[in-house]
C-alpha cells in the first residue's frame, strides 16, 4: 500500500516539478516557491510513510501548511483569499483530528476522524475550501493538490486510522455518493476551466470513498485503482488548464475557442486527459469506475451503481463542454497570436495523457503489480477501531 502511494504522488511529482521550471519564470521568488513545494511533498511522504498517529499528525500539517502558502504564493487577492479559507477550514480540521486523537480509546474518535479527514479530502459537504484553492493556485500547485494532496491527507489517511470499521462504512458510502452527483452537477455548470475541474475533483473523491466503503476486494480494488489513475489525470487537466491560461491570459471558456489549431499538444493532451475523466474504453478511468460499479452491483447496492454511472455521465458532459469550447469552436479574432507553450511545459502534459491510455490498455498488468498487493495489504490492515 505505502509503495503504491509513494509512485502514484512521486511520479506526479516529477510531472510536475518539469512543468514548473518554464511557468513559474515569472515569479518573482521562485526559491520560495519550490521550497514550498518540496516541504509540501516531504509531508506528503511523511503521510504515507508514518507508522504512528502522532508522527502521521506531524507530517500532515507540515504538508499542509506548506500548501496554504503555496495557493496564496504571488499574493494576488483571489489567492489570499482563498488560502485564507483553506487555512481556516485546514486547521479546524486538525484540530477535530487532534481531538480524535485525545479520544483514541472511545469510538467518537472515529467520527471526529471521518469529519477532519473529511475535510482534508473535500468530501461533501465538508468540500467549502476546496473551489476557490484550486482555481486560485498556481496551476502546478492545482494539480497536486487535487491530483494526490486530497488524496494522502484525507483519504488515505482516514482509512490508516479508522480502518474497515463497520458502524462507520454506511455513512462513508452515503457521502461518496453524495460528492459523485454533487461536484458533477456543479462542475457542469462552471465557466472556469479550473472550477471545473475542482468540482470534478469532489465527485472523484466519492468514487474512491464509495469504493472503500464496500470493504469488498474488488471495491477496494476499483477505489485503489480510481486514485491511482486520476492523480495522473486530473493532473494532467490542471496542467492543460495552466498552459492555455499563460497563453490566452483567461480561462474562461465563454473567452476561449480554436485553440486546437494554435495550442495542439495542448489540445490533445487536453482531449486524452477529458476521454479518462468521462471513462471512456480504453482509458484508464473507465476500467477504476467499472470496478466500483461492479462492486456496488456486487453488494446489492444497485442505486449506488446508478449513482455512480449518473456521475459519470456528468463528468463527460462536464469535459465535453471544456473541450467544445475551448478546443473545438471556431477561432477568436482575440486569440490569433496565441502560440503553443515551450516544449518544457508540453512534454509532462504529453507524458500523462500517454500515460492514461497506457494503463487503461494495460490495465491487466498495472492491477496485477501495483493494486492486488496494496488490495491485499488493506484488508489485512487494522485501524484502531477495525474489528
Amino acid at each position: 500500500m505505502t509503495i503504491l502511494m509513494l509512485v502514484t504522488v512521486n511520479a506526479l511529482a516529477c510531472f510536475v516539478l518539469l512543468y514548473s521550471f518554464v511557468y513559474t519564470e515569472h515569479y518573482p521568488k521562485r526559491a520560495l516557491f519550490y521550497g514550498l513545494f518540496l516541504s509540501m511533498l516531504a509531508g506528503i511522504n511523511g503521510v504515507i510513510l508514518a507508522n504512528e498517529l502522532i508522527w502521521l499528525f506531524m507530517a500532515l500539517e507540515v504538508a499542509s501548511l506548506s500548501a496554504y502558502g503555496l495557493v496564496a504564493f504571488g499574493g494576488e487577492k483571489p489567492r489570499l483569499e482563498a488560502a485564507l479559507k483553506y487555512f481556516v477550514m485546514g486547521e479546524l480540521a486538525s484540530l477535530t483530528i487532534l481531538l480524535g486523537m485525545g479520544l483514541i480509546h472511545h469510538k467518537i474518535a472515529a467520527y471526529l476522524f471521518i469529519i477532519g479527514f473529511g475535510v482534508k479530502a473535500a468530501l461533501f459537504p465538508l468540500h467549502l475550501w476546496l473551489p476557490d484553492a484550486h482555481s486560485a493556485a498556481p496551476s502546478p500547485v492545482s494539480a497536486m493538490l487535487s491530483g494526490v494532496v486530497i488524496k494522502v491527507l484525507g483519504v488515505y489517511a482516514l482509512w490508516r486510522t479508522i480502518g474497515f470499521y463497520p458502524p462507520t462504512l454506511g455513512l462513508l458510502s452515503v457521502l461518496g455518493v453524495l460528492s459523485i452527483l454533487y461536484g458533477g452537477f456543479l462542475a457542469i455548470r462552471q465557466w472556469d476551466m479550473k472550477r471545473l475541474m475542482a468540482y470534478s475533483s469532489i465527485s472523484q473523491v466519492g468514487y474512491i470513498v464509495l469504493g472503500l466503503s464496500l470493504a469488498t476486494p474488488l471495491g477496494i480494488a476499483g477505489a485503489l485503482f480510481h486514485l491511482f489513475n486520476h492523480a495522473f489525470m486530473k493532473g494532467l487537466m490542471f496542467l492543460t488548464a495552466g498552459a492555455v491560461e499563460q497563453k490566452c491570459g483567461t480561462r474562461d471558456l465563454r473567452e476561449l475557442g480554436g485553440l486546437r489549431e494554435k495550442m495542439p499538444v495542448t489540445a490533445f493532451s487536453s482531449l486524452l486527459g477529458s476521454l479518462a475523466m468521462s471513462g471512456i474504453p480504453p482509458f484508464n478511468g473507465f476500467w477504476s469506475k467499472l470496478f466500483i460499479i461492479l462492486a456496488c452491483v456486487q453488494v446489492g447496492r444497485f442505486w449506488f451503481a446508478v449513482a455512480a454511472i449518473v456521475g459519470s455521465i456528468l463528468t463527460m458532459a462536464a469535459f465535453l463542454k471544456m473541450q467544445r469550447y475551448a478546443f473545438f469552436s471556431a477561432p477568436r479574432a482575440s486569440l490569433q497570436e496565441v502560440k503553443e507553450v515551450s516544449w518544457i511545459m508540453a512534454l509532462p502534459m504529453l507524458c500523462l495523457g500517454l500515460l492514461c491510455l497506457g494503463i487503461g490498455i494495460f490495465f491487466p498488468t498495472v492491477t496485477g503489480r501495483l493494486i492486488n498487493p496494496a488490495v491485499l495489504a488493506l484488508l489485512k490492515m487494522k485501524g484502531f477501531f477495525a474489528l
